[in-house]
C-alpha cells in the first residue's frame, strides 16, 4: 500500500460523499490487498469497507463504502448508511459493522445458539471474538475462548468461562477438557488448517461449526460427507456480504447492537488507532497477532 493524493470522488446515483472521521480495519483487508479475498480485487485498489463520517447534509453515519474505506473522503450507497446515535463513539460504531454483525449472525443465524450450549470462540481476543464472547454469554451459552496466553486476561474479563491456548498441539483434547470432558456444541472458526480439523473432531452430535475465515492461510483437511453423517455434525460458512441489500439482516442488526452498547450490555474492545498514512503498520500488527479488539485508522494523520 502507498499513501497518495487523489482527486475527490464524485457521487453517483444513490451515493453520498462522506467526510471520513474514522476507518475500520478488518482481518479481511489483509486478504484483500493480496487478492486472496472471497471477491476478486483489481487495481487501483482502495482497501477497506467501513467508515464513520459526516455526510454533506450533516448526518453522522456508519457506512459501507463503494470507493474503498482507506481515504479521507469516500462514497457510500445511501442504503448502507446507518445513523450513529449520540453516546456511541466512532470506534464503537465501526466495531459493529463487519465484526459486530458477523458475531451476531454466526451465533444466531448460523449457529442457532441456545442457552446452556457450549460455544468455542477461536481468535477470541480479535474484533469478532471479543463481541462473540459477550453475545454468547448474553444468550446463555458456556464460552470456551481460544487465544494466546498474553490475551487470556482480556477474554476472561469479557466473560469467557474457560481459556484454551491457541498454540496447543492437542487442540481437540484441550477443547474437550475445557468442556468438562464433553464434546462441544458450537465452534466459531476463522483460523483454518489444523485448528479447523481439531475443532470439527471435538464437535458433538448435532453440533455446528461455522467457518468465516482462514487466518492461518492454511486449508483444512477435505471433509467426506460420510464423516458428517456419522457424527451428525453441521459445517457451514458465513460471509457478511450476503447480508447486504437486506435491511433486516444488516441495518436492523447493527441498530440492535447500538442499543446494546447504549444500555451497557455490550462493551466493544477498542484496539490501537493508527494514522491512515501508516495503514501498512496496522496490517503488520494484525498479521503478527499483536492487536486486540477493533483496530482503526485516523484519516487526519
Amino acid at each position: 500500500m502507498e499513501y497518495v493524493d487523489m482527486d475527490d470522488p464524485i457521487p453517483g446515483t444513490n451515493e453520498e460523499l462522506i467526510e471520513v472521521t474514522s476507518i475500520g480495519v478488518n482481518y479481511a483487508d489483509t486478504h484483500q490487498i493480496e487478492n486472496g479475498y472471497l471477491a476478486e480485487q483489481v487495481l487501483p485498489l482502495f482497501p477497506g469497507l467501513e467508515v464513520v463520517g459526516t455526510t454533506q447534509s450533516g448526518r453522522r453515519v456508519l457506512a459501507s463504502v463503494t470507493t474503498g474505506a482507506y481515504a479521507q473522503k469516500a462514497l457510500a450507497n445511501k442504503a448502507y448508511m446507518i445513523d450513529v446515535p449520540e453516546g456511541v463513539s466512532d470506534e464503537q460504531a465501526l466495531a459493529m459493522f463487519v465484526q459486530g454483525a458477523t458475531a451476531w449472525h454466526i451465533l444466531k443465524t448460523m449457529g442457532h445458539v441456545k442457552a446452556g450450549e457450549s460455544v468455542v470462540v477461536h481468535a477470541a481476543a480479535g474484533g469478532v471474538g471479543c463481541l462473540s464472547i459477550q453475545l454468547a454469554k448474553m444468550w446463555g451459552a458456556r464460552v470456551i475462548a481460544v487465544c494466546s496466553p498474553t490475551k487470556k486476561d482480556l477474554v476472561m474479563t469479557l466473560g469467557a468461562d474457560v481459556w484454551v491456548d491457541a498454540q496447543s498441539p492437542q487442540m481437540k483434547k484441550d477443547l474437550l477438557a475445557a468442556n468438562n470432558g464433553r464434546a462441544v456444541d458450537i465452534v466459531l472458526e476463522m483460523v483454518g488448517g489444523k485448528t479447523f480439523d481439531d475443532s470439527l473432531a471435538a464437535l458433538a452430535p448435532f453440533g455446528r461449526l461455522i467457518t468465516f475465515g482462514t487466518a492461518s492461510r492454511k486449508a483444512a483437511t477435505p471433509i467426506a460427507p460420510g464423516a458428517l453423517v456419522g457424527g451428525t455434525k453441521t459445517v457451514s460458512g458465513f460471509w457478511l456480504a450476503h447480508c447486504f441489500n437486506n435491511k433486516e439482516l444488516l441495518n436492523d442488526v447493527i441498530v440492535e447492537l447500538f442499543g446494546l452498547i447504549l444500555s451497557g450490555a455490550l462493551k466493544p474492545v477498542i484496539g490501537p488507532v493508527f494514522p491512515l498514512s501508516k495503514a501498512t503498520d496496522a496490517h503488520r500488527a494484525i498479521l503478527a497477532r499483536e492487536t486486540t479488539g477493533k483496530v482503526t485508522l485516523n484519516p487526519a494523520l
